[in-house]
């Protein structure tokens, strides 16, 4: 019986021994996942910093990038806006000075076409006028315009003009319509006004 008692202590002292070697092994495993487990929380703590910094700070660039979009299309708009004004009041003006022009008195009016008139000193033609012009045109119009140097005759058929005249000249036409006039020294005008209205 000692002998059979001394086989059931020996199998319960090596049974106590796997239990306790086991429960060792399942302890250090234990403990060795435990700080893997905070290594890799560590990890993934220093990452997620990492990204939310590289994050916020792509952030921050695009907002300081939209800001710099949003100053350049308001600074934009407002140059636009600036440019359509000049350009409104240009137009104005220059139809201001046409109309102007097309309300002279009769004796300013024929004035100012005998100083269009020396500007073609030299040349010669027939003189084409609109109709409201043939109507009210002075008696003595064809001799200043010839001593203001030019050698033309007033045709007595009109022409579809606002104001000045037509130097036709075989198949030559000088256009001295008040309209084309203004139209051609348009740079000149805008360049004044500019100058005139909107100079700092």
């Amino acid at each position: 019986m000692k002998g059979g008692e001394i086989i059931v202590n020996g199998s319960d002292i090596i049974l106590n021994r796997i239990n306790s070697d086991c429960e060792e092994s399942i302890a250090a495993v234990g403990a060795e996942a435990d700080s893997r487990c905070e290594e890799i929380l560590a990890q993934a703590q220093k990452q997620a910093e990492k990204n939310a910094a590289a994050i916020r700070g792509k952030g921050e660039k695009q907002l300081v990038r939209l800001r710099e979009m949003s100053r350049s299309r308001a600074s934009l708009e407002a140059r636009n806006t600036l440019l359509k004004t000049r350009r409104e009041e240009i137009d104005k003006t220059v139809s201001a000075v046409r109309e102007y022009l097309l309300s002279l008195d009769d004796g300013a009016y024929f004035d100012a076409l005998l100083r269009l008139a020396a500007k073609l000193r030299g040349k010669s033609g027939v003189m084409l006028l609109n109709r409201r012009d043939l109507d009210r045109l002075p008696s003595d119009f064809e001799s200043r315009v010839r001593g203001a140097g030019l050698d033309a005759t007033v045709s007595r058929e009109p022409v579809n003009i606002s104001g000045g005249f037509i130097l036709k000249s075989g198949d030559i036409e000088e256009n001295m319509d008040l309209s084309a006039v203004i139209a051609e020294r348009r740079d000149e005008t805008e360049d004044l006004i500019n100058r005139e209205l909107f100079s700092e």
